[in-house]
């Protein structure tokens, strides 16, 4: 077997153990060191080249950028426990309840706010389908749109900043967490637009499937429904905004007063202080985020670990030169690599999770990327975009199975009073990936959707620039330059000339 032939080898390999189902950190070390010691046995590369692992595995962990994530997850479990989701559901549902379609609306805004702020698609499904759900059934919601806005709701959070995706995303690409930030604020902002667009045109369409709530529902009204409103939102705000801006994250902000792990800090700070707020900080809260936290970490340590041995020794069989021959010859240029990569992550994504492909799918493919001219900052952004539908399409998306479990155990606690059946989860949620993936197509077509948010760098007119060359030196100013610095320029002409006329008068 000749080497160039190894590495597509080596890449099915990688779809085979990562469909077998067991722990895909595990099975891409068995799978790198295997096809190691292979190569090693062929003479691909000599046996030093594997003591290179150590120093590898060594230097990604020690990368400071990967201290965020612990931070920024143990602030959104925090949050995600404190009470502040019941809170705002709940004031934002009876603010915007007797409008057609006004429950649909407040789960889209709360879950716009709650993503930033707390970043787990699991925790922000659960507590809004707790909340909303039996609501949402009771006023007589249409169940497949109920189910389908709790669900794309909850996975937004992969999108807005501070997402966790985001700094994994900006680790692998090389760039500025805060840059990151700015670029997805406007694919953050169009997902929401797209949703409650999708509402309005529902609400006008069938308006018995999203039907107003009678304003005698209420159980507040005035100033005390709004102040609840605002209880929720400010604390928020001022913590999103806080978090965000001293990494130099919010849109056109062009410094930056922390790293992405000191504003991880602040956060958790902010976080303990919004808990205490709501009188939910306690010891239990307190296992429950360390503990989550801890098991988070400890999965993305090992799936780095992994990744990196597969990574080193497909790279020492030119597994990079392959995908880029690969990817590079593409009809289309920019336009059809990125169609193409975009197609091959959303199949990803039925089988594996945002971190698994982060970690073994990005490394490969910025690169390439890069030497085609794409922006990074922009594919990254676009990658997020996409990883979003990981947890929405049917059938393996996260998200639903969160809500099956939750439909299930609202029935059997009989909050709601029928049973949610599989058929209405999965087919209301194809309504809202088709949607995320026109905000791919946007994405990809209209790229300031992206970098209108960024820093414009400086761009200079080659026509304007003027070269100015320096004076062409005589040879009076010649030998000048080898007399004495602190003498006039002419000094050194006298002395020549009357060494000239003493020798002629000899």
């Amino acid at each position: 077997m000749q080497m160039e032939n190894f590495a597509p080898i080596m890449f099915a390999g990688l779809v085979v153990v990562m469909l077998v189902g067991f722990p895909v950190a595990f099975s891409l070390a068995a799978l790198g060191l295997a096809s190691g010691l292979y190569a090693i046995e062929m003479g691909w590369f000599p046996v030093a080249f594997m003591s290179n692992l150590p120093i590898s595995i060594f230097s990604i962990l020690s990368n400071d950028l990967l201290l965020a994530i612990p931070f920024f997850t143990f602030m959104g479990t925090i949050l995600e426990k404190c009470g502040l989701a019941e809170d705002m559901l709940d004031s934002m549902g009876q603010l915007f309840g007797p409008v057609r379609g006004g429950l649909g609306y407040s789960v889209i805004i709360v879950g716009f706010i709650l993503g930033a702020i707390t970043g787990t698609v699991a925790g922000q499904v659960i507590a809004m389908a707790l909340i909303s759900l039996p609501v949402m059934i009771r006023y007589g919601y249409n169940m497949r749109y109920a189910t389908g806005v709790l669900a794309a709701s909850g996975t937004i959070t992969q999108l807005v900043p501070p997402s966790l995706v985001l700094v994994v995303l900006a680790d692998q690409l090389g760039k500025p967490v805060g840059d990151m930030y700015k670029g997805a604020w406007g694919p953050s902002l169009l997902q929401i637009a797209m949703f409650a667009a999708y509402t309005f045109a529902l609400g006008m369409v069938k308006p018995s499937y999203v039907p107003g709530v009678p304003r005698e529902a209420r159980s507040l009204n005035g100033w005390a429904l709004w102040s609840k409103c605002l209880k929720g939102i400010v604390p928020s705000a001022i913590l999103i905004f806080t978090v965000l801006g001293s990494m130099g994250g919010l849109p056109f902000q062009e410094s930056a007063l922390a790293t992405p792990t000191e504003a991880g800090a602040m956060g958790v700070v902010g976080a303990l202080i919004l808990a205490a707020m709501h009188k939910r900080l306690n010891k239990s809260l307190m296992w429950e985020a360390m503990h989550g936290t801890m098991r988070l970490t400890a999965m993305v340590v090992f799936i780095l670990i992994g990744s990196r041995v597969f990574s080193l020794v497909f790279q020492g069989v030119d597994g990079a030169k392959w995908v880029e021959h690969l990817l590079s010859g593409l009809p289309g240029g920019q336009v059809g690599f990125l169609i193409v990569v975009n197609i091959f992550v959303f199949f990803l994504a039925f089988f594996l999770d945002f971190f698994e492909i982060a970690f073994i799918i990005v490394p490969m493919l910025a690169p390439v990327a890069e030497k085609m001219g794409i922006d990074l900052i922009w594919f990254g952004v676009l990658l997020c975009v996409n990883l979003q539908t990981s947890f929405m399409h049917p059938p393996f998306g996260f998200a639903l199975f969160y809500l099956r479990g939750i439909a299930d155990t609202l029935y059997k606690e009989k909050r709601i009073p029928v049973p949610v059946k599989s058929n209405d989860i999965y087919l209301g949620s194809i309504p809202w990936v088709l949607m995320q993936i026109l905000l791919v197509v946007v994405v990809i077509f209209v790229p300031q959707s992206v970098t209108a948010f960024l820093d414009k760098p400086e761009v200079v007119d080659l026509d304007k620039v003027v070269l100015e060359a320096p004076p062409l030196e005589s040879d009076a100013d010649n030998a000048n330059k080898d007399q004495d610095p602190f003498k006039p320029k002419d000094e050194g002409a006298e002395d020549q000339k009357k060494i000239e006329e003493l020798f002629n008068k000899k």
